[in-house]
Parts: C-alpha cells; structure tokens; sequence
C-alpha cells in the first residue's frame, strides 16, 4: 500500500520504522516545522523530519495544516492509499480526512476513550492508572473520538515513569499499526460507514471520558505537602520535568519511590528495606536542638529524614515518606545514589522546597 505518514516526535518514529520495514511504499512524511530546542536555541528538526530524510522520503513540515489549502493539495497530489497519524500534534481538518480512499488511520497511546488528547502517557501515570495501552483509531473530526480497530493493553509499572512507559507503548504502536493493514486493505475502499462495518470497529462510548489535558509550569512544581504516592507520581509522569528547590537553587527530581506499606512488594530491594522503617506517616527519631530524638516529632514535609548511603535521601511528605534516587541539581549533570548524597551535602534536618 501506498502511505502518507503523520508524526513529530521520537516517539512515532518507530513506527515509521515498522512501515518501512514492512514493505509499505511511503508516498512522503508531515511533521510539525523545526522548532528552537537547546542552550542555542537553534532550529531543529522534529525526530520524525530527522528519521525521514535519513530514509530519503520526501516531507511536508506545514505549521497549521487546517490553514494551509496548497500543502492539502500537495498532499492529495500524492495519491496515498491511507494515513497513518502517530503523535503528529495537529487535528486534521475534515479536507484531509477525506482525502485516502481507506481513511485516516492513528496509533493512540491509551485505552480511549480515556485519555483523549495530548499527553495521555503523562496522564496515565499522574493519575496512577493500573495499565494503559494502545488503540488503531479511525480519525474523525473530533479529538480522539473515533471508532477503534485494534487495541492492545499494557500494566503499569510502579517505578516507571513516562519515558518508559512511552518507550514501550511506541513499540507497541508499532507493531499494532502493522497487524491492522492487512485488516483495512482488505476491507477495500468505499463509504466510510461501509468500510468501518466490514471491519467492525469499536465505537467509543462516552462513558467514562478523560482529557488529558496541556500540562503547565505549575504542574511541574512539587507541593512537599502532598502525599508519597501523589508526589512519585508527579516525579514520573512529568519526567523528566518535576522540580523542586534546595538551598536556593533549582533542582529536578528524576526518579523517587513511595515508602508506602501496602506498595512494598512494588518498590526496588533497597526502597522495600527503607519502607519497613520509614512507611508510618511522622516523623520518628528526628534530632532535635539539643542533639536528642524527639519520636513524637513530626518534621515539615520536604525535610530530609535519613541519608540512606549508596541510595538516596528519605524525605517527609504529607504522609508516608518519599525515597529520592535521582535527581538534576542546576548546573549539574543528573546524580543517582551516592553521587547524588556527595552533590547535595544532606543531612537530617535540611528541606527542600526552600
């Protein structure tokens, strides 16, 4: 078949990959035009421009394609069996949509009609979902709302944060992308609810819809006084985004654990060993001015509890402590373990968030 493939970030490359791969003619790419990304803010291109002219495919880069009546031409020009749209960041206007005779095809990275939108990796882990997965949608007007083809699901691991989780549901886009073509070959072309019948689509309910909505610079602020497991999943969902403040400088949290009981067998061997101390809300054994434990003492959220050598640093929250692992202090390199307990200099005592 003869595709038209729709995509901007690393994320949708491999699929591009698994088109080629397969044997698809590849008629051209569009991805967003290059952006200013660095220290230098010089233009890059997207990692989808970047795979494509590795590949020599030719590619369209319109910046908003619903405004843009000569690349739509273009694009028609090309004579594309399908579209395959994976991660391209604009919504294709009902010109486009009509324009391959077996439709517009897009890999979506949650089981919707949850989280439609952008961001949906971001948001499954925010919200502590369970599991996520991936859905071969037939595209319509609406965000996200069309019929499902094929759908895959994928367990959320505790301590995975969002580029993992990204970086597995992109494989798996991939190759469900690959097990659906035959299916839409197959059912020729046509009406669109001609077409959609003989493949018997799952029509989205409406039932239990979700947004992922734009995250913003306020999402990324860690609030100490929320809960251990409502922090972790700040620290992943956003990463490699959280922040935080420690003595005056910026700091990035990259990877943490909740030292929560009942999630113990979920934690790493070191995080399980700290839990069975520190998973109680307060704070015990807390020094105090005059050097003695204080065991009914309850230290501010954000303070540092214990310097778990080779580990991290158990910190206070709102309820169970937090272990942070790794973290990016400004103008540093990332640190984990060790390194990160000789670039902080923490004792008990000290906070962040100050």
């Amino acid at each position: 078949m003869k595709i038209l493939f729709w995509g901007t970030p690393a994320y949708a490359v491999p699929s591009l990959d698994a088109l080629v791969a397969a044997g698809h003619q590849q008629v051209g790419v569009v991805t967003q035009p290059d952006r200013r990304r660095g220290r230098g803010k010089a233009l890059q291109p997207s990692p989808v421009k970047a795979r494509a002219l590795e590949l020599g495919l030719p590619v369209f880069t319109p910046e908003r394609i619903r405004r843009e009546p000569e690349c739509q031409a273009q694009l028609a020009a090309l004579g594309a069996d399908l579209y395959v749209v994976v991660a391209f960041g604009q919504i294709l206007p009902p010109a486009v949509l009509s324009q391959p005779p077996l439709g517009c095809w897009n890999g979506h990275g949650s089981l919707l009609p949850r989280w439609r939108g952008a961001g949906p990796i971001q948001w499954s882990l925010l919200e502590g979902d369970a599991e996520t997965g991936v859905g071969i949608m037939a595209m319509e007007e609406g965000l996200d709302t069309g019929p499902v083809l094929l759908e895959r699901r994928l367990p959320i691991g505790l301590i995975e944060n969002a580029e993992q989780l990204g970086q597995r549901l992109s494989q798996l886009t991939a190759e469900l992308l690959i097990e659906s073509l035959p299916l839409i070959e197959a059912a020729g072309s046509g009406p669109e609810a001609e077409r959609l019948q003989r493949l018997g689509v799952r029509t989205q309910s409406e039932e239990g819809t979700t947004y992922a909505r734009m995250l913003t610079k306020d999402d990324l602020q860690i609030d100490w006084a929320s809960s251990a497991l409502t922090l972790h999943r700040q620290v992943m969902g956003l990463y490699p985004g959280a922040v935080s403040q420690w003595r005056g400088k910026r700091i990035k949290l990259l990877a943490t654990e909740p030292l929560v009981q009942r999630l113990r067998d979920q934690l790493s061997e070191a995080g399980a060993a700290l839990c069975d101390r520190w998973s109680q809300p307060g704070v015990p054994e807390l020094p105090t001015q005059s050097g003695v434990p204080d065991p009914s003492s309850e230290a501010v959220p954000g303070t540092v509890l214990a310097v778990a050598q080779g580990v991290g640093l158990v910190i206070a929250t709102g309820g169970c402590p937090v272990l942070l692992r790794t973290a990016q202090l400004e103008g540093k390199a990332p640190a984990a373990g060790q390194s990160l307990l000789q670039q902080l200099g923490a004792q008990p005592g000290d906070r962040f968030g100050v």
